[in-house]
């Protein structure tokens, strides 16, 4: 049997955190993938492992290449060749394009599409070897609308899906699938900025009404990263109550 060994990037909390526990739950030993909180890795890591399987915590910058690839190789050598990848580590910062700087630009781009190609390309390796893999790049459902003030996170978000379809077709052959999820409005640290006015249209352009939770958005990443997804490659996935539909 193929290995199930994933990496979660961004794995601390929010959409990360649950989809580690939610690979846990079916069965993966799953590395928490962190830069900044290593205490909340090690508390991810205690809720994986009450899920019954193993897991480790791996210090992932995936804005750097030497950070990625130490990373990727010491999972490997702990647990085992990577046959899933779960590219959720991002960044985002509003701004009308007018007045953004280049710097955040830079800090935008490095994090979203520079970390999730370097992550996956590291990936891919162990999964070349097994004949077999998973990677899930969770976008955005501003990839399929866009958003005034949002322009370069959509930009990055919107890369993403183009790398997913073309990496699909590179891998698609070798068993490995590649495909991405585009979440609406899910109440994480990243969307709790929004004031209300701004929580209030996205409610309103959502046909069922309400936020996706994090459990609906790690269910979809459950079933990408099964067999039972073997047929599904390439696919842009909406999480968004229907905002984009």
């Amino acid at each position: 049997m193929t290995s199930r060994v994933a990496v979660v990037t961004g794995a601390t909390r929010g959409i990360g955190r649950a989809c580690a526990v939610e690979l846990a739950r079916a069965g993966w030993s799953v590395a928490v993938g962190y830069r900044s909180d290593e205490t909340a890795a090690k508390d991810a890591l205690a809720e994986l492992e009450a899920a019954g399987t193993p897991g480790m915590t791996v210090f992932l910058d995936a804005t750097d290449q030497a950070s990625v690839q130490e990373g990727f190789r010491r999972v490997a050598d702990e647990m085992g060749n990577v046959t899933g990848l779960v590219n959720n580590a991002g960044f985002s910062q509003d701004g009308l394009l007018l007045k953004y700087s280049m710097e955040t630009y830079d800090k935008v781009m490095d994090t979203n599409v520079k970390g999730a190609f370097m992550c996956s390309q590291s990936a891919m390796r162990g999964m070349l070897r097994e004949k077999w893999g998973r990677i899930v790049n969770m976008s955005s459902a501003v990839a399929l609308r866009g958003n005034a003030g949002q322009t370069v996170y959509t930009a990055s978000k919107t890369a993403l899906i183009g790398l997913t379809k073309s990496l699909a077709r590179e891998l698609g052959g070798k068993g490995i699938t590649v495909n991405a999820l585009c979440p609406g409005l899910v109440h994480t640290e990243m969307t709790s900025y929004l004031d209300e006015k701004a929580r209030a249209f996205y409610l309103d352009q959502t046909p069922i009404g309400r936020t996706a939770t994090l459990g609906e958005v790690a269910a979809v990443v459950r079933f990408l990263m099964s067999d039972e997804s073997s047929y599904v490659n390439g696919a842009v996935i909406p999480v968004d109550g229907g905002l984009t539909a």
